[in-house]
Parts: C-alpha cells; sequence; structure tokens
C-alpha cells in the first residue's frame, strides 16, 4: 500500500511541477551553441516523436553542411562520414560547455575533406587556414569557429603575387609543395621559347622585380623580346644593324655562326684576297668584339725573315714587298735588289730567287756573299795558276751576261795565240749540264802540235821523237804554206815544178791506216817513170 502510494505521488509531482518535469525528460542540459533550444516545446526540432535525433532535422538547421554533402563534396560526404547519423559524433545534453566538434587535430585525416594538405600546408595549425578572415561567405564569417567556407583555390588565402598580370590558376605553374621556382611551369609554352645560354639564365634577369603600390611585384608579362637588343647592349653600336642573329646565336654570344653574310667591310678593315678564306677565330682569338691591330702585316704575321731587313730597329712592312694574294708571291723587283750591295746583271737578272736565297731550309737574304766563289764553285782550281785570278775572281776571265765568254789575255800564259787558235774555243757543253762535273786543262799543257793534233803524216817528219809542224804549217790554216820542196833531197825543176803532189805521193795503207807517203827514198826516174 505504501508503494502504491509512494508512485501516486511521483505521478502528481511530476503533473504539476514543469521544472521537475523537464528535468526528468532531458537527460541533461544542451551545449551552448542549441542553447535556444531548450524546453521541451523544442523537442521536436531535433527528435522525432517517440524515437531518436533525426539527422534530416539536423540539416535543416545546418544548411551549409547539407549543402556540401548534396554535392558530395567535404569531409561530410567522405566515405568514412557519409550516411551515419550526426548525433553519433556531435552528441547533445553533455552540458552548456560541451564541445560539439571535438576534432583530433593531431590525427586528423584531411584527404577525407577533398582537399589534400601539402608538406607546407601539413605543417600550418588548422587554425591558420580555419580563420574567417579567409571566408568570403557573410554567413560563415559570421561563425565564432567553422571549418567550412574556405576555398581551394590558392588566392583564396595567398596574396596574388603577380598582381592579376598572370593567371589565377597558380597550379598551372605553382604546386603546392613548394611554390618557388614554379616546377610546373615551362617556357616553352611561352611567346619566347628558351633555347642555348637563355635556359642557364636567372629569371630575374629578364624578369624585373620591383615595386609596386608598395608591394613587390616581378613582371612576367609585357616585355619585349622581338630582337635581341630588347635586353641585350648592342655592343657594336649599330654598326652593323640591329638584327644580331645574322652573326650569333642563342648557343653564346661569342659562338658566331658562318658569317656568309657578314660585312667585313663595315668594320674598317675590308678583307681582301686571302684573307677572305680565313677563319675568323685565326684573328679574333678572344672576343671577336676586341679591337685589333690590323695597320701591319706584322701586326698579325709573325716576322718569317726574323729580323734580316730591319734597319735601325725598325722592320719595313711586308706590304713592300708581299700582297694579300699570298706570301709566296712577291712585288720585289730587279731595280730594288740592285740597290743593295749586289747588283743582278746579265744571266743573274733570270736566276730565281730561291736558287741564292734558299739553299737551305730557310730563306736568308744577309751575308749569303757578293764573290763569284760565294756561290759558284771554283772549277778551275788546280788547272788554273791563282795569279790568273787573284782571289778567285772569275771575273777576271767571265762575265754575268754569259759563262761562255772569256776575256783572257792567252799571252800571259807563255803561249801566243795566233791564227786559228785565236779562233778556236773550248767545247760547248749542253745548257743544262753542270759545268763542274767535267774537268777542263787549263795548266801543265805542252806546247808541240802534236800533243793537241793529230799526226797524219805517220811520223815521216819526225825528228828525235818530236813532229814540227811549223815547219810546213802555220796557224792560219793547215795547208803547207811554209813547205819549200827545194829544201828536200829531191829539188824541183823543169816539168816536175806543175806536177800535182799526188802524182808522186801516192796513198799508202799501213794494216788499217791509209796515209799519204812524202819520204821517198828511191829518186830514180824509172821509179816514177815507165
Amino acid at each position: 500500500m505504501n508503494r502504491v502510494y509512494s508512485i501516486l505521488s511521483f505521478v502528481l509531482m511530476i503533473a504539476f511541477s514543469p521544472v521537475l518535469l523537464n528535468a526528468q525528460i532531458s537527460p541533461g542540459d544542451l551545449s551552448n551553441a542549441h542553447s535556444n533550444l531548450e524546453g521541451l516545446s523544442n523537442c521536436t526540432q531535433c527528435h522525432v516523436l517517440g524515437n531518436k535525433v533525426s539527422s534530416d532535422k539536423c540539416l535543416v538547421c545546418h544548411t551549409e553542411i547539407k549543402t556540401r554533402i548534396d554535392s558530395k563534396k567535404g569531409y561530410h560526404a567522405s566515405s568514412d562520414v557519409a550516411g551515419g547519423e550526426c548525433a553519433l559524433c556531435h552528441s547533445e545534453h553533455n552540458g552548456k560547455n560541451f564541445r560539439l566538434i571535438n576534432l583530433d587535430t593531431e590525427n586528423f585525416d584531411h584527404d577525407l575533406t577533398g582537399y589534400h594538405l601539402s608538406v607546407p600546408h601539413a605543417k600550418k595549425a588548422c587554425t591558420d587556414c580555419h580563420s574567417s578572415k579567409y571566408i568570403t561567405e557573410p554567413k560563415l564569417k559570421a561563425k565564432k569557429k567553422t571549418y567550412l567556407g574556405l576555398g581551394q583555390e590558392c588566392l583564396n588565402c595567398h596574396a596574388d603575387y603577380h598582381l592579376r598580370t598572370l593567371s589565377s590558376d597558380c597550379e598551372k605553374c605553382h604546386n603546392s609543395e613548394k611554390f618557388a621556382p614554379a616546377s610546373k611551369f615551362s617556357h616553352d609554352n611561352a611567346k619566347f621559347k628558351l633555347a642555348g645560354k637563355h635556359t642557364t639564365v636567372d629569371c630575374a634577369k629578364c624578369h624585373k622585380i620591383k615595386v609596386t603600390d608598395g608591394v613587390k611585384f616581378q613582371q612576367f608579362t609585357g616585355i619585349q623580346y622581338s630582337n635581341c637588343t630588347s635586353c641585350h647592349k648592342d655592343p657594336h653600336n649599330n654598326q652593323f644593324g640591329q638584327n644580331c642573329r645574322k652573326c650569333h646565336s642563342e648557343e653564346s654570344f661569342h659562338k658566331v655562326d658562318v658569317l656568309t653574310d657578314f660585312d667585313h667591310n663595315k668594320t674598317g678593315y675590308k678583307l681582301e684576297d686571302k684573307h677572305l678564306i680565313v677563319n675568323c677565330k685565326s684573328c679574333h682569338k678572344n672576343k671577336l668584339t676586341d679591337p685589333l691591330k690590323h695597320d701591319f702585316c706584322k701586326d698579325c704575321h709573325a716576322d718569317y725573315h726574323n729580323g734580316q731587313f730591319v734597319k735601325n730597329g725598325i722592320a719595313p712592312d711586308c706590304s713592300q714587298c708581299h700582297s694579300l694574294k699570298g706570301f709566296t708571291s712577291f712585288s720585289y723587283t730587279v731595280e730594288q735588289h740592285n740597290l743593295g750591295k749586289f747588283q743582278l746583271r746579265g744571266a743573274h737578272e733570270a736566276i730565281p730567287c730561291y736558287e741564292c736565297h734558299k739553299k737551305q731550309e730557310k730563306w736568308s737574304f744577309r751575308n749569303i756573299g757578293v764573290n763569284c766563289k760565294d756561290c759558284h764553285q771554283d772549277i778551275h782550281k788546280t788547272y788554273i795558276r791563282p795569279e790568273f785570278y787573284p782571289e778567285s775572281e772569275c771575273r777576271k776571265c767571265h762575265n754575268e751576261i754569259s759563262w761562255s765568254s772569256i776575256s783572257f789575255d792567252h799571252s800571259k800564259t807563255g803561249f801566243q795565240l795566233t791564227g786559228m787558235h785565236v779562233k778556236t774555243r773550248m767545247p760547248e757543253l749542253p745548257f743544262q749540264a753542270k759545268f763542274w762535273q767535267y774537268s777542263t786543262k787549263f795548266s801543265g799543257l805542252p806546247q808541240q802540235c802534236s800533243e793537241c793534233h793529230a799526226d797524219k803524216h805517220f811520223r815521216q817528219f819526225e825528228k828525235g821523237g818530236v813532229t814540227t809542224c811549223t815547219d810546213c804549217h802555220d796557224t792560219n790554216n793547215w795547208k803547207a804554206s811554209k813547205f819549200d820542196h827545194n829544201t828536200t833531197s829531191f829539188k824541183l825543176d823543169g816539168k816536175h815544178v806543175n806536177v800535182p803532189c799526188y802524182k808522186c805521193h801516192k796513198p799508202q795503207k799501213d794494216g788499217d791506216v791509209i796515209y799519204t807517203k812524202y819520204k821517198i827514198k828511191d829518186f830514180r826516174c824509172e821509179s816514177c817513170h815507165s
């Protein structure tokens, strides 16, 4: 009985005490965020009558969540959360200070939100990004604390470094792991493609950094590039025009392409003849723009003659003898040669220069001699006594017109030349033969006729072993002009005077030799007359 009374008293107390009734029905106070829903009249705002809390009712109020779920975006649309009850994570009636959003920020998988945190972003505190200053929607911005309302575009959080001169889609060039350098950017996609040395140039060299409206700004658009001089100073001061590519390439300014169209005349030094085929690097050993001396040949060419023509410390320019057609051709004249110590005359005028000046490996123009013996071998050595040509001076007998033209005074030798001997000369030799290959005897010669002339009488007139031709002949001709028959053993008289010699002096054969017999021993008439 007492128990029934107790139950009835409890029911009546609840019925007539609203505060006590509310306390008995509600499991606890709502959080501050939902404190406006306190009271029995508001239960159905979240609860289905006679049932648990409905997620659909939650989303009636939390439209920003519903919108994202409907569009299948964000954390609440992820596979880990989608389809779940809100109350599983966001329970109520746990007191006014209960945290409805109790997020484990240390272990939270941000990929579930649909936005992957790169390394730099992952190092940030949640509040660094989830801040009202980055929320643009007024309703969400007014919330004291929310993880919603952030856009995924870089410029939602980051200042536009390019000041709207480039696309707002930063990820076209940059990646979220590292802002600089712009790893996704390829200059090949730009209007100006990088090649050669341009590929290694620091970006800031072309894309200058300046301050615009108090903000540091690097210019990437609106840069002139139509010509090299848009960026580079013309070191030639427009001497060759503005089309640098006619000579240079992007591989290197100092690496010059084949200058087929380059007009060297504009440099102040005209290329002619042999200089036209010289490689540029032969003269321009360093920079092509470096000034070069070019007033004299010696400015580029070494003195091939090793100072042989230096006078008073000054070397004459090569152009005095040579031309640009080549060093092998020269304009040095005989007249110029004759101004020196050795004058060219006669046959010397026709001798090639190298015969005298290049007897060794190199050319020699000094101290090669001025006397005949300095160049010519003395072919008369041991054959002509020195007194006839002191110091081997060939010009005592010869001249430079012709070696065979001789003016030797033979009377000084003790053998006077007369008659045909005056006209008789040394045997002529072929022009191409070297005279010294033959030996001509000039001294120690006998003066008897038989030493030079054959004895056609076969010793018939020999006296004491010597045939003296001059007893009958002279040097004018071979006729026996001095012969007197009356001095012989048989004097001519009468009819004998007019008898031809051969009538008495008959040919005689002695072995293979036929000669005229002059020595007749038998003078009887019947010896000749029958």
